[in-house]
């Protein structure tokens, strides 16, 4: 059978997860019950090749009431699509570093350059390809909730999670005739109230500010840093829901074709369903007649080397809020990555590296550098995804 090319960016995600260790993996308990996760991974294209770089495992969240005691040592959303974001965003800052401290070390995906604004940038003609083993939580989903539902009677929510009379309540899976709208995770209403946004948010979001988190726009140009195709099960593929999410002819239509500053522009999405399934989705293990319930860890791998298994959105096995217990994903271990990496290019750069070790995590983020990426996430959020609540409690941390 001729594999198309989600199934191509499919395998190379499957075949990277399956070379992972056992304790990685969902497992069977001991009352026979089969554990089952969601699977997310980006697959960078270069010379006509496919190469996952990253993947993640995950489903749930840090509830809104924890966030004051993260002190920047929690992962705060933990969804298989924002864990294999952040392990991307993590990727690259190694390959910055190992840039910097080997001269001869070449980069698959980035190169250094002298004529932007930052010192590196994603090479010509390379593009990133992100797969998902379910369909994004949050607008892309819809459709596929309501035709799972016996009962189509939207749940319940909490009230107003910002307790807030005047702040926009996000609706989690509530109000399944209302589409196109910003929505929190987790979606039931009997979960703890969060304020992190559902992965289809997250993602069309970065389809404007690139798929670069904070900490690498500060070295990296947004130009070409920006995912060219989505792909997902045949099983999870709505492409109604997809289009109304994340095409210029859906709710991102007030922005396409847009450029701003700094190398910052709308990028169209490409779609592709794939008949290869995730062997530990529910899907796979409900058609096997298995009992299952979900798995609660959480799993992140890089091309780099690097591994990490987290629990509640910390390193499994250490005690949550506890600095030691902070993963290589949280706030206060990349702010430390980028703060080492920035040390590296002190003698051109040491207005950056000076900024960030004097700030909170706040004010580091509020810096001049990245000023163009704060406009632009405050256009998108009023004129493509309007009703966007920020998710504060976890910001005023410092290093030191």
């Amino acid at each position: 059978m001729e594999l198309t090319v989600g199934d191509v960016i499919t395998q190379c995600v499957l075949d990277e997860f399956a070379k992972l260790p056992a304790a990685r993996k969902p497992t069977i308990r001991s009352n026979g019950i089969h554990e089952w996760v969601p699977c997310s991974g980006i697959v960078a294209k270069f010379g006509g090749h496919f190469k996952c770089i990253c993947l993640g495992t995950g489903m749930k969240c840090l509830p809104a009431s924890k966030l004051p005691q993260a002190n920047g040592n929690a992962i705060h959303d933990w969804h298989a699509e924002i864990v294999t974001l952040r392990a991307l965003n993590l990727f690259l800052l190694s390959e910055c570093e190992n840039i910097l401290r080997d001269g001869s070390y070449k980069s698959d995906v980035i190169e250094q350059c002298q004529d932007s604004a930052r010192p590196f940038r994603v090479k010509p003609g390379v593009t990133f390809h992100m797969y998902c083993s379910e369909a994004p939580c949050g607008d892309a989903s819809m459709e596929l909730i309501m035709a799972a539902q016996e009962d189509a009677t939207p749940w319940a929510d909490h009230p107003n999670p910002t307790g807030s009379d005047n702040a926009i309540p996000l609706p989690g899976r509530r109000g399944f005739a209302n589409l196109g709208v910003v929505r929190r995770k987790p979606g039931r209403g009997d979960a703890p109230v969060s304020l992190s946004k559902s992965c289809s948010d997250k993602i069309a979001i970065r389809q404007c500010t690139s798929f670069l988190s904070w900490s690498s726009s500060m070295l990296i140009s947004p130009e070409r840093a920006y995912m060219t195709s989505l792909v997902l099960p045949e099983a999870q593929y709505s492409h109604t829901g997809l289009s109304r999410c994340f095409a210029s002819t859906g709710r991102m239509q007030k922005l396409a074709k847009l450029r701003w500053e700094g190398g910052y522009s709308f990028h169209e999405l490409q779609f592709h369903a794939t008949k290869l399934e995730f062997p530990y989705s529910r899907r796979v293990l409900e058609a096997q007649s298995y009992a299952i319930a979900p798995c609660n860890m959480s799993v992140t791998w890089t091309a780099s080397g690097f591994e990490e298994r987290t629990l509640g959105g910390f390193v499994l096995g250490r005690k949550p809020f506890d600095p030691k217990a902070a993963s290589a994903l949280s706030r206060r271990r990349v702010w430390e990555r980028l703060l080492s990496i920035t040390s590296l290019m002190y003698a051109t750069h040491h207005d950056i590296n000076n900024h960030l070790s004097m700030s909170s995590y706040s004010e580091a983020k509020a810096c001049k550098t990245l000023q163009d990426r704060r406009a632009v996430q405050k256009y998108v959020k009023e004129y493509g995804l309007s009703g966007w609540v920020r998710n504060e409690g976890d910001d005023v941390f410092k290093l030191q």
